[in-house]
């Protein structure tokens, strides 16, 4: 059981050596990667910096003479990603542990998020109790506070990276236990991923029931960027049967300007997998900001709902109801594997209902013309409507159907 330990160890020597001697202690095999590019490093790491340098396409020489810090840990990021990822395609690596600050967490991080599903990743870092997502992204990597900065062994250093390093020990050693429920190690049924918000609960769920009973397991993401991002990570890594992406909200987010943003490739996963999907609006009738407070002046203007005291939503206009439909045809088209965009004309969440503050038959129907448009002779995506709000049973009742019947044609069966 061998796991990699990352850090810049130019400044972080110190305490990479604790932690690597504690993961020794334990029993665990490690390999240390030197991502420093300052003085030289205060241990002798198994995989040092020039390889690292190198394998992002410069040298140590080069990157000492710019003398350009970003660009320093642009390249280790960068660097160490390669490395890392050569290390897992031997199948050798059972962990990855990394700490430091600002510097040491982008390159660790970027390691991490290289890494697929599963294998145990933590990083301790003294940027945990900020704003994480740039360094967590859709990756299942943990953070842990470093409380103190990562400067010198001390009572609270020792101590956190104490518990890091048995964490990870943990971890990897765990890793040969069944979870509970699944002892026999065997599948429990065709993986189905799914993407919810509050605004479409009741129809994901009533999907959900309705695949679990045909023996399918499923997964729910909350539509939040960070979710639909995980959805997808897991679509890329080749584990994800089938997609009921019922929620696509976020990709009003990415087009308006709102903070719940997937990133511009939100729906590309499953069209590069060849994975049957059925595909739906739901809360496209939505951007999302924080407190009412934080709403941007541009917007203040706008038709506003108070979610709840830390989430406000803005209603879509017409045009950018058009742009998206436009936006998830184009990405859908090429599609090779059978999948269905399932339109609700009566509404795509619960306040696009009649009397509800975001009701706007033009703008739902400027996104449904604009779909139907797009996909127009598409070898393998067709486009369904149905007279009924998205919320509606029968609506979930025919997602879960149409899920069925693309993965059956998918199988073959």
């Amino acid at each position: 059981m061998a796991v990699v330990l990352i850090g810049t160890l130019d400044t972080k020597g110190l305490e990479i050596a604790f932690v690597r001697d504690r993961l020794l202690a334990s029993g665990l095999e490690v390999l240390v990667i030197d991502a420093g590019t300052g003085s030289p490093p205060a241990i002798e790491p198994d995989i040092g910096r020039d390889r690292v340098l190198q394998e992002a396409g410069t040298s140590t020489e080069e990157v000492l003479r710019h003398r350009d810090r970003g660009r320093a840990v642009s390249a280790a990021a960068l660097g160490v990603s390669r490395v890392v990822e050569g290390l897992l395609a031997t199948g050798t690596v059972d962990g990855i542990l990394a700490l430091g600050g600002s510097a040491g967490t982008t390159i660790g991080t970027a390691a991490m998020r290289a890494a697929p599903f599963g294998l145990p990743k933590v990083m301790v870092s003294t940027l945990a109790s900020g704003q994480t997502r740039p360094y967590v992204g859709g990756s299942d990597l943990m953070l842990l506070p470093a409380v103190a900065d990562v400067a010198g062994l001390n009572r609270i250093t020792r101590q956190v990276l104490g518990n890091a390093a048995d964490a990870m020990a943990g971890m990897v050693r765990g890793r040969s236990l069944p979870l509970p429920g699944d002892e026999s190690g065997a599948p429990d049924g065709p993986l189905v991923t799914a993407t919810m918000f509050g605004v479409t609960t009741p129809c994901v769920d009533r999907s959900r029931r309705a695949l679990e009973a045909e023996g399918c397991e499923v997964i729910v993401f909350h539509a939040t960027g960070v979710g639909g991002q995980s959805m997808e990570r897991l679509i890329r890594d080749g584990l994800v049967d089938a997609v009921l992406d019922l929620t696509t909200t976020e990709l009003a987010d990415e087009l308006v300007g709102g903070v719940l943003s997937a990133g511009p490739d939100r729906l590309q996963a499953a069209v590069d997998a060849g994975v049957p999907q059925v595909v739906s609006v739901g809360a496209l009738d939505m951007v999302n900001f924080g407190p009412i407070a934080t709403v941007p002046e541009a917007f203040r203007g706008r038709t506003l709902h108070v979610h709840n005291p830390t989430v406000t939503l803005m209603r879509t206009l017409p045009d950018e109801c058009e742009a998206l439909g436009r936006r998830i045809a184009a990405t859908l088209r090429p599609s090779r594997a059978e999948t269905v965009v399932l339109l609700p004309e009566l509404g795509v969440s619960a306040l696009d209902a009649p009397g509800q503050p975001f009701h706007d038959p033009e703008a739902d129907a400027r996104l449904f013309g604009a779909i139907r448009e797009g996909l127009a002779g598409a070898s393998h995506v067709r486009v369904e409507s149905l007279p009924l709000h998205l919320n509606d049973p029968a609506f979930a009742d025919e997602a879960a159907r149409l899920l069925l019947g693309v993965m059956r044609k998918g199988s073959g069966g």
